[in-house]
């Protein structure tokens, strides 16, 4: 993740001096520069945006099969455009939970070697005070217009290949 966000701040910035080849050169820099640790700078931030993000992701997702089953019917016999709208709603609800700490995460670890000292704490204080409660945000509304296509897309794929599935191996 961390490798990821690097050369994603590295490709966003053409007038700085290209720092990594790629992700096996990212890495390596990274090993030089601060061991195995500083690979994994944010996973705990990471972890902080998935586990709640993708229970509220799973749960809307259910919640809103049920609520758009037709009468007298089960939830996997839902239309291919109420599988898509359930999809794609939880895939915007996955990321109005998990941007504000995807946006501490990303600061963090794009951030150099020591400037924040205590953390995803430190991100936060200092957006707070610079920036404030808006910044956590930022980036908002592209990764909601993207959440809904590959989300719908996601979900129908997945009931699309367990119906296939089913059908093929019953029991």
């Amino acid at each position: 993740e961390r490798i990821k966000c690097l050369l994603q701040v590295q490709a966003t910035k053409p007038d700085l001096m290209v720092q990594y080849k790629g992700p096996i050169d990212c890495a390596k820099h990274l090993l030089r520069e601060g061991g195995i640790k500083s690979i994994y700078k944010g996973t705990a931030v990471t972890l902080l945006r998935d586990l709640p993000a993708n229970g509220v992701y799973f749960a809307s997702y259910d919640f809103l099969k049920t609520i758009l089953k037709p009468e007298g019917k089960t939830k996997s016999d839902l239309s291919a455009a109420r599988t898509l709208l359930s999809g794609g709603i939880a895939g915007i609800f996955f990321w109005v939970i998990g941007i504000p700490p995807d946006v501490l995460k990303s600061r963090l670890q794009a951030a150099p070697e020591g400037t924040y000292p205590r953390g995803v704490r430190d991100v936060f204080k200092k957006m707070m005070k610079e920036e404030g409660i808006g910044a956590l945000y930022k980036g908002a509304t592209p990764v909601f217009i993207r959440a809904f296509p590959a989300n719908a897309a996601c979900f129908y794929g997945f009931e699309f290949a367990t119906k296939l599935f089913n059908r093929l191996f019953p029991n």
